[in-house]
């Protein structure tokens, strides 16, 4: 047979709709996707939310799966294809300009999205996302229901608990300043609390916690730490005002233990999310230490118990005293400091094992 144009038109064609029929039309005939484990229909609220996720192009930044080699926030999960049933159009997106969202329910409660949406700087002060406050508080909740949908069943406890755990952080920030820090803190492992920060706050360390309270808790707790920050107004309860603590230190003396496990885990049913994934260690006891320094005018760095320094930590003495307890001059400084492996006299403090004041 002579090859012709019209015979390798024909030929092309065919194998064309050959291909096309064996991977597009016949999977969908016989392909049959069972819901996960997890997955739960959309509420009308939800659907609504979704709609407005598509038609915004939100894909565009944020995905809807997690792979086997993700190892960051909400990645506990590998995604499943029955996770997306019902889900028209299923659009699992291909960029990460922004966090995955496909477990985001509960991640956050309703009010720290609130925030994020109407300026996602007041929530993530280095995030690029645009702000959504031109949609209307009516289409916001719309969307806040789509991402407290994210995870489905799983979601749907994550969310249980943090509405359980806002109503009990709420009584006590109702209940006033020191009830609230002492309940904050009861929520703690003890193990943590009598745990001194192990870094000195020399100026290298200071200067990089600097960076991070900027990059990540500024519009939250304010540029003085006293929670006043931008997104502040949305959030119940509200951010926490640092210098408040001067009067709590575990033992009068400890706070960077305190601080380490609350920013590594966040505070559930408040607007304070977990830095676990965010933060390495150091980072964490960076900013541990400028947050003490800058607004407790104290710091138990390198305090006892200590162990044997790490290789980088330079020559240094902690010069800072806790606050007093009692008399006109309480919750500031004593006359004395604290120096790393020295008795202190007169400042309730001693270095290496020594015994403090107990807290209040």
């Amino acid at each position: 047979m002579k090859m012709t144009p019209a015979i390798l038109i024909i030929g092309a064609l065919l194998v064309f709709w050959a291909s096309t029929f064996t991977m597009v039309f016949l999977p969908m005939a016989t392909m049959e996707i069972k819901p996960s484990k997890i997955w739960r229909p959309m509420t009308d609220l939800e659907k609504e939310g979704f709609h407005l996720y598509v038609v915004n192009g939100c894909s565009y930044c944020h995905s809807l799966f997690v792979r086997v080699n993700d190892w960051q926030r909400a990645s506990q999960r590998i995604t499943e294809a029955g996770d997306y049933v019902g889900m028209e159009p299923t659009i699992p997106g291909t960029e990460r300009i922004g966090p995955d969202l496909s477990q985001e329910a509960g991640e956050h409660p309703d009010d720290w999205h609130i925030a994020h949406f109407k300026n996602p700087r007041y929530t993530s002060p280095i995030s690029l996302m645009p702000s959504w406050e031109f949609l209307g508080d009516e289409d916001i909740r719309k969307l806040i229901a789509f991402m407290q949908y994210l995870g489905m069943k799983e979601g749907d406890v994550r969310t249980a608990r943090q509405l359980k755990w806002k109503e009990q952080a709420i009584a006590a920030f109702r209940s006033g300043v020191d009830e609230n820090i002492r309940w904050l803190h009861n929520q703690i492992p003890a193990v943590w609390r009598p745990m001194p920060n192990p870094y000195p706050a020399d100026a290298a360390s200071l200067s990089r916690g600097k960076r991070i309270y900027q990059d990540f808790c500024i519009n939250c707790h304010g540029p003085i730490g006293d929670g006043q920050g931008p997104a502040a107004r949305f959030l119940m309860p509200p951010p926490l005002n640092f210098t408040t603590l001067r009067r709590h230190l575990e033992q009068n003396k400890y706070i960077g233990g305190i601080f380490y496990y609350q920013i590594m885990n966040g505070i559930t049913g408040t607007a304070m999310p977990y830095f676990k994934f965010d933060l390495e260690s150091t980072k964490i006891w960076d900013v541990s230490n400028y947050v003490a320094v800058s607004f407790l005018g104290y710091t138990d760095a390198n305090l006892d118990p200590i162990g044997i320094d790490a290789a980088f930590e330079p020559e240094w003495k902690n010069p800072y005293s806790p606050p007093q307890l009692e008399g006109p001059n309480r919750g500031k400084p004593q006359q004395e400091g604290v120096v790393r492996g020295e008795e202190t006299t007169g400042s309730g403090v001693e270095t290496h094992g020594g015994q403090g004041n107990q807290a209040m």
